[in-house]
């Protein structure tokens, strides 16, 4: 499919052991065997060949050169990897020799956008290949290789297909009318296929949902009234003395971030300023900012004084949260334990209740996220179309719409899913996927 040949280092920047110079196309053995001191013409596929460098006769280095023969390697084409010395400069020199030989430089993701567009790998697998890179817990790696391995396929397939059995009882009722009538053919057959359809792509959706939001990390915003103690709170969480404590109302006036792991789950914290009345015109903007803060968390933790009775800013904030998801965390235990509560001693850093209390809460989204699920949010974004196409069809079909006059949206929803493993879609949205990727990847 191309016609030039690509270059690029593939190894991480900087001194090390060894780097590796990876080269990709038609001409990628021929390129190295002109800088090789041994003969690499013939070499077969899966071999390892030891020997020098070369550039006008004078020695570069000593490496290994592994050779890959097309189709079989990792884009499709002939590949050819260059194990060298580590050092910055010999790894630059020998990928300019490259270059000078007639490679051109790899674009980010150039590498594997070749085999995804060689059919070597879906764009599902592709994204897996960066998500493992990135992967920087065992659930997010374990997720990437489920990814590689083809999980979001197998879940994707089965939809897409059975979207086509429904268009061809629909065909087969346009090409011979007389074998069936339309309405029952509606009531028996179509409504049924697409309403049980729509209801395994919403639970694919649901855990999907979950998933992402435990392998991204939740955004975790802690609130309460000012001084009920969430600045010790986050320090306890974070092990660390990142927000000031002290016994003046109203110290925290901006957020403060940062992130844990806690078992299974990291929390994106966010510990806000006191929300309460204030005439102080710079506490009212850290307030301000804490209320949006608080529209956008996927978590929120109310932290009340367990010293003293509710008063009306905790009830406040307690209405302004009975919606969202909560843990309601009573703090002082120290000097007053409210038992069947989540109770905690923020400045004594004894927070155990409420490590147990998150683990619980997210128990269901940790095991979905082991499991094979859709992996991103442009995945479940393209799931969502799909949906929302099937659910004009059911709803055109439960209003008397003759069977031929929604393929249209069954056509709709078989794309979007088409377009989640890359089979149908927009070279934009390859561009910008591909992009993400490191160089020489």
């Amino acid at each position: 499919m191309f016609s030039d040949t690509i270059a690029a280092i593939a190894t991480a920047p900087g001194e090390g052991a060894i780097a590796v110079i990876r080269m990709s196309g038609e001409d990628a053995v021929k390129i190295v065997d002109g800088m090789f001191d041994r003969d690499l013409s013939k070499a077969a596929g899966y071999t390892i060949h030891y020997g020098t460098i070369m550039e006008n006769n004078d020695p570069v280095d000593e490496v290994l050169v592994s050779v890959f023969r097309a189709p079989r390697s990792y884009t499709g084409e002939d590949v050819v990897e260059i194990s060298c010395h580590g050092g910055i400069y010999i790894t630059r020199k020998i990928l300019r020799l490259c270059l000078a030989n007639g490679a051109r430089m790899a674009r980010r993701g150039e590498f594997t956008e070749r085999a995804f567009l060689n059919g070597h790998m879906d764009l599902t697998q592709a994204e897996g290949v960066n998500d493992l890179i990135r992967a920087g817990d065992g659930i997010n790696a374990k997720s990437a290789v489920h990814s590689l391995k083809g999980s979001v396929r197998k879940l994707i397939d089965p939809l897409a297909d059975a979207i086509v059995q429904i268009l061809a009882q629909i065909e087969v009722n346009i090409d011979y009318p007389e074998y069936d009538d339309v309405r029952q053919l509606t009531e028996e057959e179509l409504l049924p296929a697409a309403e049980k359809w729509l209801k395994d792509i919403e639970e694919i959706i649901r855990k999907a949902e979950q998933a992402v939001l435990i392998r991204a990390g939740i955004k975790t915003v802690i609130v309460g009234k000012p001084n009920v103690g969430k600045s010790s709170l986050l320090n306890a969480l974070l092990e660390e003395d990142k927000a000031i404590v002290t016994d003046i109302a109203g110290t925290t006036r901006d957020l403060v971030e940062g992130t844990v792991r806690l078992g299974n789950v990291t929390l994106n914290l966010i510990d806000t300023a006191g929300i309460h009345d204030s005439g102080d015109m710079i506490e009212q903007m850290g307030i301000e900012r804490s209320l949006k803060a608080l529209e956008n968390a996927d978590l929120v933790l109310l932290v009340l004084d367990s010293t003293t009775e509710p008063d009306a800013e905790d009830r406040e904030l307690l209405e302004m949260t009975k919606d969202r998801s909560r843990i309601i965390i009573y703090n002082k235990k120290d000097q007053n334990e409210i038992p069947g509560t989540v109770s905690v001693s923020a400045l004594n850093h004894d927070i155990s209740a409420l490590e147990k209390a998150i683990e619980e809460k997210y128990a269901a989204g940790i095991r979905t996220a082991s499991e094979d699920t859709l992996n991103n949010e442009r995945q479940i974004g393209l799931a969502g179309e799909a949906a929302n196409a099937m659910r004009d069809v059911i709803s055109a079909l439960k209003e008397g719409a003759q069977p031929d006059l929604v393929t249209i949206d069954l056509q709709r929803a078989w794309h979007a899913l088409k377009e989640i493993t890359g089979e149908t879609g927009r070279d934009d949205l390859l561009d910008e996927i591909f992009s993400r990727f490191c160089l020489g990847k």
